[in-house]
């Protein structure tokens, strides 16, 4: 099975799509560092939190010389917040895996060190590939991220989805 790797971005955004929970659904494992569980989700509520624990969502304490790494990860892309660098560092050592981010310049360093990228759309496409949500109730969400001043997806792509799922 392969791994995913979320940054906070695209947990918060799916939690604003009421998709997060639909998140552990999918055939893959996510993984998140343990520093976002506490500091970057703190919407979410102890329950929340608890239920995508039990529904298998991994929090890994990152070993020494990761810690290390994601350091060295911030120290030269200061733009990138903790956790992403945390994220980054996790992503690296766990080969093949999809980097889970909206974050542009998380993306492109992750890309330039041959980690797949993908984002919020992708996962929406993939919700709905592996039926676990039904073109309606996708579309509702995307809706309600497509009127979020504070939500950056690509406006074309998410107009293109929106389009796609209307009834």
């Amino acid at each position: 099975m392969r791994i995913i790797v979320s940054d906070g971005s695209c947990l918060v955004d799916l939690k604003k799509a009421s998709l997060l929970q639909i998140l552990m659904g999918l055939p893959y494992e996510i993984l998140i560092p343990n520093t976002l569980l506490e500091d970057e989700l703190l919407g979410l509520t102890g329950d929340e939190k608890r239920a995508l624990l039990e529904s298998g969502m991994q929090v890994v304490d990152l070993a020494g010389e990761r810690v290390v790494r994601a350091r060295q990860i911030i120290l030269a892309n200061r733009q990138l917040s903790v956790h992403d660098g945390f994220a980054l560092a996790l992503a690296e050592v766990n080969a093949g895996s999809i980097l889970l981010t909206g974050d542009a310049q998380l993306r492109t360093l992750a890309s330039s060190s041959q980690i797949e990228v993908r984002g919020v759309l992708w996962i929406v496409e993939e919700i709905l590939e592996h039926q676990l949500a039904t073109k309606k109730i996708l579309h509702s969400g995307l809706s309600l991220l497509a009127t979020d001043p504070a939500v950056r997806l690509p406006r074309r792509a998410l107009a293109a989805l929106l389009k796609r799922f209307e009834d």
